[in-house]
């Protein structure tokens, strides 16, 4: 039972704690306090009539979730998100929200302020064993975003999704092409003379580690000889944190875009590009079965390019930096580390001197003819 002890603050009888009860726009608003302090109490009940003085109870209030026609969102308050909230994002990752958001919207096709933080739980329960970990994190996540953006414009007072949990994923295991199996998958594309293009395609991602949406982009005039850069910007879809980076022309990779402009039947101009193909799935894939590899992609050559840096010695941080990444090199101590363990481990064997062997050498006991000699 509770019990009035103030304006709109009240009080449970049986365990002590606080319950602010009160009218916004003819609904009553009832929540716990979570505490049975009355003064954090009192200064709670403050700051959640605040908050509700926020809502918008005109049209607002019945605002769709969304609305969604032959598979593409068209209205709704997922559509308005979708509009705003990924301005920043690449024409690709705003589809892959659209496509998380109309999943979603099938099990949520009434207002935003009627769902509810049970509602979700139950899609989630049900959600997660129809799809994998990184489906159903990308579906939460999307259907998060939307309910913060309309908790921030007064139509909810909390978030109901921000307390559902994400799925874990499983990592694969990292395929990495072996230096040999890299050469034999480079001449199996090379016999074949329509495959000697993604040949070209694969070679650069193993020297570069660029990505292929990087390597399809790039320009002759990306390309500086002279100082021995290249310029990955990813063209008009930009890279994938939209920033431009610099990448040496490390020795094998020079070579390489030496061969290529030397192939060149004329002068290539500054925005020429330098592939004439726009990928090698399928050369890359038929070479990998034909030689009884495993199914390497395109993320393997990045991969490949990696762990050849780390066999180097290249620092992690270093790597980061030509790999893209904005972390320091954190990323790639977490996926690549172990590689680093094992060439450390590999190299560690070659360490042969011991001073306590090299003595012995030098007192072996005398051969039997010197025995003899000695006796006599």
């Amino acid at each position: 039972m509770l019990h009035r002890v103030a304006a709109c603050l009240y009080r449970a009888e049986h365990n002590g704690m606080y319950y602010a009860l009160f009218k916004r726009g003819g609904k009553q608003i009832r929540r716990s306090l979570k505490t049975t302090d009355r003064q954090l109490a009192e200064r709670k009940l403050n700051g959640l009539r605040e908050k509700v003085a926020r809502l918008n109870t005109g049209a607002a209030a019945n605002v769709p979730f969304s609305v969604v026609i032959k598979g593409r969102l068209k209205d709704g308050l997922a559509k308005t998100w979708l509009d705003i909230g990924t301005i920043s994002l690449k024409p690709s990752s705003v589809f892959r929200r659209e496509m998380a958001l109309c999943a979603v919207a099938s099990h949520f096709n009434g207002t935003v302020r009627s769902i509810t933080t049970a509602q979700i739980e139950q899609w989630a329960a049900k959600r997660s064993r129809e799809v994998a970990a990184r489906t159903f994190n990308m579906e939460l996540e999307s259907l998060s975003l939307v309910m913060q953006y309309a908790v921030r414009e007064g139509m909810i007072l909390d978030n109901p999704a921000a307390g559902v949990q994400r799925m874990k994923l499983r990592h694969p295991k990292i395929l990495i092409p072996g230096k040999d199996q890299f050469s034999k998958i480079l001449d199996s594309l090379r016999n074949e003379p329509r495959s000697v293009e993604s040949a070209y395609l694969v070679e650069f991602l193993g020297y570069s580690g660029c990505r292929l949406g990087e390597a399809v982009a790039l320009t002759w005039g990306d390309v500086d000889f002279n100082k021995g850069t290249l310029t990955v910007s990813g063209g008009e879809q930009g890279t994938k944190n939209r920033e431009f980076r610099t990448v040496p022309l490390f020795p094998a990779l020079r070579r390489l875009l030496q061969d290529l402009r030397a192939n060149l039947d004329h002068e290539p101009s500054h925005s020429g590009k330098v592939f004439l193909i726009l990928g090698a799935r399928t050369s890359l894939s038929s070479a990998s079965t034909e030689l009884e590899f495993p199914h390497f992609t395109y993320h393997s050559l990045r991969h490949f390019f990696c762990s050849n840096a780390i066999e180097a010695g290249i620092d992690f941080k270093v790597i980061a930096s030509w790999l893209g990444h904005k972390d320091g090199g954190v990323l790639v101590a977490k996926t690549y580390g172990h590689l680093r363990d094992e060439h450390s481990t590999a190299m560690a064997k070659r360490m042969t001197f011991d001073a306590a062997a090299a003595s012995e050498k030098k007192v072996q006991p005398p051969c039997k003819a010197v025995a003899k000699v000695l006796r006599f």
